[in-house]
């Protein structure tokens, strides 16, 4: 099947009759199934995306089609389709079917877009690699030996390889940006607030948020427009009116602003700081101010992260423990047994150790001396932040210091394995809007991604911009 990148293509074939909705759904769904070793698909909803293609294609016919008919997408194995099982990728969940939608889930189906399945992650989408996942890694479409990056790895490579023009996925600290660099496709995390959380399984509740990747700013801008805006559901959305998307253009000379020490942090590998300044280069030639800019904090990001999003998810998994659905242990004999042994078996080792972790730095005497400490900080960096966006429009760095590496590079060091998002959880941390876009290759042929920060609620405004790139 041909491969499209925006479904403006798609709608300009079918209205001038080269393409139908149902023979784009059978192109995607035979993708599927000739890359089944990618391991990017838990679920194909097969029978249900050929019937809803037919639906569709009569709706373009007679003119009363949604914005998103034509547009097939998979969702992340972390985002509730009722009557659909949803697992987190984990054991823990085995066999659990969802019994209501999410906002996004719905909004999507209000326009007519066509859910062909769910993606791999890693489990709880606790990962940066996608080797996580208790159905196995993902592997990278570009190179098989090498990691789709985390946790929305699935989603990545179900748009890299064409299996579905777009995917929505989930970043609770680079979990959509960091797998867009590595496979090569536009990742988006919108602002904290400006997309529904209802119906998304919770890992760090003041962290995450849902957005999607692309082939195309477009697509991105389409989407949304359709996903995002307040929800009565969901008491951490914003009740701020969703701003135009689709129409907003870019214009004028913008103020940038890159962090010194993400250009020239050691470790960053060579091809990537090329590809940084490169970007900077052409930058500066189309007339923006671009100049760099001290962050005193990056060293802090990795620990502040960890020690709040631990702290969340070991209150947030609590209520996995085998009692009410999911895995229940046959090894359980009473109350503590059930509780303990299912959760022992049923977790895996990352999302046993990150609960550890969350519930240590919770723990009388270690309160104050760590999760307090680690609210403080992120107080302290987003009023920095805030401030430089009063000078700046935007923030550029690298999305990841590196390209996607090997399987096993990093999966016996968590802390190495942590250092993956150094670049992309101060967006999370201070709730703005961040896009990853691919901008070159290293000098084996695979994707790097540049990464453009916002203030709080600029999403329509980044997109705007850097669709003009």
């Amino acid at each position: 099947m041909k491969r499209y990148t925006s479904l403006s293509q798609i709608r300009k074939e079918i209205s001038e009759g080269a393409l139908t909705v149902p023979s784009l759904v059978n192109g995607y769904l035979e993708a599927i199934a000739s890359q089944k070793h990618l391991n990017a698909m838990l679920e194909v909803f097969e029978e249900e995306a050929i019937a809803r293609a037919k639906e569709v294609q009569e709706k373009i016919q007679n003119g009363t089609a949604g914005k998103l008919a034509g547009m097939v997408i998979s969702i992340k194995d972390n985002i509730c389709y009722k009557h659909h099982k949803v697992s987190a990728s984990s054991k823990i969940l085995e066999g659990f079917e969802s019994i209501y939608s999410s906002t996004v889930v719905e909004r999507l189906l209000a326009e007519d877009a066509i859910i062909i399945g769910r993606t791999n992650c890693d489990e709880f989408a606790m990962g940066a690699s996608n080797e996580n996942s208790a159905f196995g890694p993902v592997k990278n479409a570009l190179d098989t030996n090498r990691v789709s990056g985390g946790s929305s790895g699935g989603a990545a490579v179900s748009v890299q390889s064409g299996m579905c023009l777009a995917a929505l996925g989930s970043d609770t600290g680079g979990s959509i940006r960091q797998p867009a660099s590595f496979c090569g496709v536009v990742g988006f995390k919108p602002t904290y607030g400006r997309v529904s959380r209802w119906g998304l399984i919770a890992y760090a509740s003041s962290f995450d948020i849902i957005g999607p990747l692309t082939q195309s700013i477009e697509d991105t801008q389409l989407l949304m427009e359709v996903i995002g805006g307040p929800d009565e559901n969901d008491a951490t959305a914003s009740v701020k009116p969703l701003e135009p998307f689709v129409v907003n253009q870019s214009s004028g000379k913008k103020r940038i602003a890159y962090f010194k020490e993400t250009i020239e942090a050691e470790g960053i590998e060579p091809d990537v700081k090329q590809s940084a300044l490169n970007l900077i280069a052409k930058l500066k030639e189309m007339g923006h101010e671009v100049e760099p800019v001290s962050f005193p904090y990056l060293d802090l990001m990795i620990p502040v992260y960890y020690t709040l999003t631990t702290a969340e998810a070991s209150s947030n998994l609590g209520r996995f423990a085998g009692m009410h659905y999911g895995y229940r242990s046959k090894n359980a004999r009473d109350l503590e047994t059930t509780v303990r042994k299912s959760r022992s078996e049923g977790f895996g080792t990352e999302v046993k150790r990150r609960i550890m972790l969350g519930t240590f730095v919770l723990s009388s005497g270690y309160y104050d001396a760590y999760y307090s400490k680690a609210q403080k900080v992120r107080r302290v960096v987003t009023d920095f932040t805030k401030e430089l966006f009063n000078q700046y429009d935007f923030i550029l760095s690298p999305t990841s210091p590196n390209v996607a590496f090997e399987f096993g590079a990093k999966a016996e060091n968590p802390i190495a394995m942590y250092l993956a998002d150094i670049f992309t959880v101060h967006a999370n941390i201070f709730g703005g809007p961040a896009v990853s876009i691919p901008y070159g290759a290293d000098s084996a042929g695979l994707p790097i991604g540049m990464q453009f920060t916002a203030n709080t609620f600029e999403d329509s405004n980044l997109l705007a911009f850097v669709k003009t790139l």
